[in-house]
């Protein structure tokens, strides 16, 4: 494998459009790496390895969210986003964080939750002191329940995390009261977006943290924020536009509000999706030139380790984006997913957040395979590229104890569903140690066990092993920003070793071929190897990728 210096890498691009070929690194802040020793990641612990992620050579951070959270969803139910929750911070450790990183090359990209608040939050709890009626409760959905005595939930739409979506006040007599909506946990009332108050808060919540040097956010939940006034049940089968709180037509005056806002700035924000849509064309909606810059691609994540299924999803991704002259975004995984190593290792490599149960088999030597392959994969892509922490180290998913397991979507399955800790497990950096150099060794346990063996694959162990995936990773992402051809849109399909070959040029003077059949590919004739995901001597053999110089 040809390994790639420092003395070769190119311009980072230019501030107008680095978006659009960036590496973006996902960071989990609770599980990166804790400074203080109370067992917690933070503000801190990212800011003494900054110098790592500039040597992995990303262009941009994406934090999940860092505000005051009384972590009913793992800081997704948020109570103040002008304030960094003391587990993590301070504001200012936020500000120091954000110049730091830009100090290095590195940008910042926040995430915002848009369709809830924390049930903790001020403007809630006056919701909840001012009773029916009140101008207070207009900033959500308050409602009365069905029935003689109201004790019908207003409708039977079903929770993100499984259950009911209705949950009933108490009245201050100690008689029940309204009902009040949350897609996701009670700890997370829905606002209501139909409300001026919401809509400006907002958007001076993006001016707050683009003030302080964000390029970005990243819209959580971000097709759900509209939900039908008349409270319609869903229906069977949903038209465009047509389901009562998903992809509604509305939404988008939020977005081209927000996008007006983004652009107001002399170094553009940028806005990132997390749209979950099956239709395409709804889907690049989002990303017309006055709206979103980009959306996460989770078709790509979710597919089987199956050429036929990638190959599907790379075309139909790249025909829903050219119409509106939007980059893809590719990712293996992120804080809500399995991880690949596992994923892939399984008899169904497909991710289904409904599918997941205890106990599932998986051969981990395979899964390891397909994911140095995938990562090669899905990096010689055109658009963005999203890493999520610890996928540079090849982690598997870490099975946690079912009494130490604390996601909402475990309990709310009636324990059926083992939940997503078992991707935030904190990150092992050393080979030692009572956290493997996560905290201090005199620190408190981290707040997750990390699994045995996780030593093994520290980022001290990989450091400086050429075979490991910490240098697959990051020979690739060198490669990626050197070579020209991975900045550009060019793409073109290569005939090459029939149906289970993903194959593909960049331009006339790059290809990727990465072959997930049984039998090995020969290389095209003239071709140089420029990183391959393993052995290489003349063909291509199952499960391993491999990037090529073309002769010209």
């Amino acid at each position: 494998m040809t390994t790639t210096s420092d003395a070769h890498l190119e311009p980072r691009p230019a501030p107008s459009d680095w978006w659009r070929s960036a590496v973006i690194y996902q960071i989990y802040p609770r599980s990166f790496a804790d400074g203080n020793g109370d067992g917690t990641g933070d503000l801190a612990g990212v800011r003494s390895r900054l110098g790592y992620l500039r040597d992995l050579g990303v262009d941009a951070i994406w934090y999940t969210p860092w505000y005051a959270s009384p972590l009913a969803d793992g800081g997704y139910d948020v109570r103040d986003y002008r304030t960094i929750d003391p587990a993590f911070g301070t504001l200012a450790d936020a500000e120091a964080l954000i110049a730091e990183a830009r100090a290095v090359g590195i940008r910042t990209i926040v995430d915002v939750v848009p369709n809830h608040i924390s049930s903790e939050h001020e403007w809630f709890q006056a919701a909840l002191a001012a009773g029916p009626g009140s101008p207070e409760r207009e900033r959500f959905w308050f409602h009365d329940g069905k029935g003689p005595d109201g004790e019908q939930m207003p409708t039977g739409w079903v929770s993100s995390f499984q259950g009911e979506t209705w949950t009933r006040t108490t009245n201050p007599d100690g008689t029940p009261g309204q009902w009040y909506l949350h897609l996701f946990t009670p700890e997370q009332p829905d606002v209501n977006w139909n409300h001026p108050d919401v809509r400006q808060e907002h958007e001076d919540v993006l001016r707050f943290w683009f003030d302080r040097g964000a390029a970005g956010i990243r819209i959580d939940s971000a097709a759900l924020i509209i939900k039908d006034p008349e409270l319609r049940e869903v229906p069977a089968t949903p038209g465009p536009g047509e389901h009562p709180h998903l992809d509604r037509d509305e939404i988008h005056d939020v977005y081209r509000g927000w996008r007006r806002v983004a652009d107001d700035y002399a170094e553009p924000r940028v806005l990132v999706g997390e749209v979950w849509l099956a239709d395409q064309e709804r889907f690049a909606q989002y990303l017309r030139p006055d709206e979103m810059h980009t959306a996460f691609n989770f078709d790509f994540m979710a597919r089987p380790w199956d050429a036929k299924e990638l190959r599907e999803s790379i075309r139909t991704t790249l025909e829903a984006h050219a119409p509106v002259g939007a980059p893809a975004t590719w990712v293996l995984s992120n804080h809500d997913v399995t991880r690949p190593v596992t994923r892939y290792g399984r008899a169904d490599s497909s991710f289904d957040f409904a599918a997941k149960r205890f106990g599932t088999p998986s051969d981990l030597d395979l899964g390891t395979r397909r994911a140095r392959a995938a990562s090669l994969l899905v990096a010689a892509l055109p658009g963005a590229l999203y890493v999520y922490q610890g996928d540079e180290l090849g982690l598997p998913e870490a099975d946690v104890p079912r009494e130490l397991i604390q996601d909402p979507m475990h309990f709310r399955s009636e324990g059926v569903d083992p939940g997503r800790d078992g991707c935030r497990v904190p990150l092992p950096w050393a080979r030692t140690g009572a956290s493997l150099g996560f905290g201090p060794d005199d620190g408190a346990a981290p707040w997750l066990p990390q699994p045995a063996g996780w030593a093994d694959l520290s980022v001290e162990a990989q450091d400086a092993d050429p075979g490991s995936m910490l240098s697959l990773y990051r020979q690739a992402l060198h490669l990626r920003r050197g070579l020209p051809a991975l900045h550009a849109e060019e793409f073109a399909w290569l005939d090459l070793g029939g149906d289970d070959v993903l194959a593909f040029t960049r331009g006339a003077g790059f290809a990727c071929v990465a072959n997930l059949g049984t039998n090995p590919v020969p290389l095209p004739a003239g071709a140089t190897v420029l990183l391959a995901s393993g052995p290489v001597d003349g063909v291509v053999g199952p499960d391993i990728a491999v990037w090529l110089g073309l002769p010209s």
